[in-house]
């Protein structure tokens, strides 16, 4: 026998065996038998990481997806995986400097906006806290696509099925649609519980996570502040205050626009459920998958391709949402520069928080793969120059109460062109209004302007008082004598 003919007859074997585990697993036998279903073994026959907790986790959710198919996604899986990733390796770090720089950073705020706080107490919360509190949030924005990809995966792959796993999987329809739900909820579990490890601030992903009651007055991870700051030459107190004043910055501004979290989710809701799943392209890629390969699956899920091209539609609502994130993040920044004129460090700090935001880290880049929608504001510091010169223009009032509605707000067109936004609000003769002008600055202004005499005249001179150049009893050389006696 040639050594092809003895590769054909192992692969023959191996296929035979990953057949044979891969329908005691799907029927439950092996659990039944007593003799138990062996990830490990599942693994090296299907060619799939053999890293035997991870293998048990994920199986066990399968199994379950499988033996209670549905058509819905049990989104408990993204629960249980996002705490357990988000509880993995770390400590937790003193929460004490968070808790000194709230005040402080309250009352740098008080002088600097007319935005009020929150009558929620910011808090310092752990990475398992911020999980728990946000995890629900992440999954409404994920839910209308992985319930479009869901159904369209696995009705490509149940009509794409190799012959030699039809018997094993015929008319098991309605299971890998339960069975790619449980994967993407996993999935979605992985990247929530990364981005606890990423983030030091409930704002920094530029939209509301947390609601609800005591909820909305802010958060800074302590441990993920203390992450930041190690990244940094600067003192860690600064960084911590500096942090804390741009996430009650943020805090203040949803709580005081009471329109705008509500008008953010929805136009990200609107965008995702707008995604239409092509099709055809999973049954493209259908025709070279294996369902019995987890980890393909798992892969063929995070990496966007089955996201389609943006259509021009979903184009100009994405554009309307970056520029809703931007002018946020913008307003966000311009206070926060405004309140810590006195804090050391603080252009240093900012510049790195700002390329922070607008690059993002490995998790949020996997949630905009997975979900085909990108948090960036990409034009940040646009908009953060926008408010800057409607304050400098108009005052700290006028720019504060643009957010009273959406339709005051900065369009996309007035970023580009921000003379346009000072005509339409009056703006465009005013001066910039700049600091109160000090006693020497005001003597100055008097003097150039003539209303003060010139050094040597009015009460600037005098005449020389007795005593001086000489003695007040007529001595010779005083002032007013005549000649001296011959």
């Amino acid at each position: 026998m040639s050594q092809n003919d003895d590769d054909a007859a192992a692969s023959d074997d191996a296929m035979n065996e990953l057949q044979r585990m891969l329908q005691e697993f799907l029927s439950g036998g092996g659990a039944a038998s007593g003799t138990g279903f062996d990830p490990a073994a599942f693994a090296k026959a299907a060619g799939l990481p053999g890293d035997q907790s991870a293998l048990q986790g994920l199986f066990a959710t399968l199994q379950q997806a499988m033996q209670n198919p549905s058509e819905g996604i049990d989104w408990s899986t993204t629960r249980r995986t996002a705490i357990d990733v988000a509880s993995e390796g770390g400590t937790a770090a003193d929460p004490a400097p968070v808790l000194r720089a709230f005040p402080v950073a309250t009352l740098w705020l008080d002088e600097v906006t007319e935005v009020g706080q929150s009558p929620d107490a910011p808090r310092a919360i752990s990475r398992i806290e911020w999980v728990q509190q946000t995890v629900d949030t992440w999954i409404s924005l994920a839910e209308p696509v992985a319930e479009s990809i869901s159904r369209a995966l696995m009705d490509a792959l149940e009509g794409q099925l190799p012959e030699e796993l039809s018997g094993a999987l015929g008319g098991f329809g309605p299971v890998l649609r339960s069975v790619g739900g449980a994967l993407f909820a996993m999935q979605l579990g992985q990247v929530v519980g990364k981005l606890s490890r990423e983030v030091a601030a409930g704002g920094d992903v530029g939209i509301p996570l947390f609601s609800g009651p005591g909820r909305e007055g802010g958060a800074l991870i302590p441990s993920g502040v203390a992450a930041f700051a190690e990244g940094l030459e600067q003192d860690s107190e600064a960084v911590t205050l500096y942090l804390a004043v741009r996430e009650l910055a943020h805090a203040r501004l949803f709580r005081h626009t009471k329109w705008l979290r509500l008008h953010l989710i929805t136009a990200i809701t609107d965008y995702a459920q707008g995604m239409r799943i092509d099709t055809g392209r999973i049954e493209e890629l259908a025709r070279d998958l294996d369902p019995s390969d987890t980890a393909a699956m798992q892969d063929l899920l995070s990496s966007g391709a089955l996201i389609p091209p943006k259509t021009p539609e979903q184009e100009a609502a994405h554009a309307r949402l970056e520029t809703m994130l931007a002018l946020i993040d913008g307003w966000v920044d311009a206070v926060t520069a405004d309140a810590v004129t006195r804090l050391p460090g603080a252009d240093a700090i900012g510049e790195m928080v700002r390329r922070r935001r607008a690059t993002g880290g490995p998790a949020e880049h996997a949630f905009s793969t997975l979900v085909g929608l990108e948090l960036r504001p990409r034009r940040l510091r646009e908009a953060a120059a926008v408010w800057r010169l409607v304050a400098e223009r108009g005052g700290v009032s006028r720019r504060d109460g643009l957010w009273a509605h959406p339709d005051l707000l900065p369009t996309a067109e007035e970023l580009d062109h921000p003379a346009r936004l000072l005509e339409r609000l009056g703006l465009s003769g005013t001066e910039p209004r700049g600091a109160e002008p000090d006693e020497f600055d005001r003597e100055l202004a008097r003097l150039l302007s003539g209303e003060l005499p010139p050094a040597g005249e009015g009460e600037g001179s005098r005449g020389a008082e007795p005593g001086e150049n000489g003695s007040d009893d007529g001595a010779p050389g005083a002032p007013g004598d005549g000649p001296a006696p011959v």
